[in-house]
């Protein structure tokens, strides 16, 4: 989930990518489909401009409805219109335990410079439980798919 104070012209996009043991790309939830095939994780919807109080946009994942294939969650923003993270004040992501309202990562995304798109965070399967992994990498990116690059290397 992300919040702040982006200017109206500038969109950025938070999106979770879910991959197998072998890193293919499984299942993308984000703006354009906001919902997995499996109904695990859901999108609040695309938030165009940053206006409003509470975080922008926000995805809900179910950890225990995740289908047995599905091995990493990589959880991504990117600047859709292309712009760059210093161009935008006051932006932040940040992952949530919702189950006790603990944020277990956070990033500003304003110190993240001339880049277009973060990884913020991969959620790793490991043996009958998860493990999260705070990465907060900088990268080029307007949508999902173009954060694969990012997401492998950080896997």
């Amino acid at each position: 989930m992300f919040g702040g104070g982006a200017a109206a012209d500038i969109d950025l996009d938070a999106s979770c990518l879910l991959l197998d043991a072998q890193k293919n790309l499984l299942d993308v939830v984000w703006f354009r489909q906001l919902e997995s095939r499996d109904g695990s994780i859901r999108h609040s919807g695309d938030n165009l401009t940053g206006e409003g109080s509470g975080d922008d946009e926000v995805i809900f994942v179910d950890l225990t409805r995740l289908p047995g294939n599905v091995a990493y969650l990589a959880f991504t923003v990117c600047s859709f219109r292309g712009q760059t993270f210093n161009e935008v004040g006051g932006a932040f992501c940040r992952l949530v335990d919702d189950s006790n309202n603990t944020e277990m990562a956070k990033f500003n995304l304003s110190d993240k410079g001339a880049h277009t798109g973060v990884v913020m965070a991969i959620v790793s399967r490991n043996g009958a439980g998860w493990e999260m992994k705070a990465v907060g990498t900088p990268t080029a990116g307007a949508v999902a798919n173009d954060m694969m690059p990012a997401v492998l290397a950080a896997l």
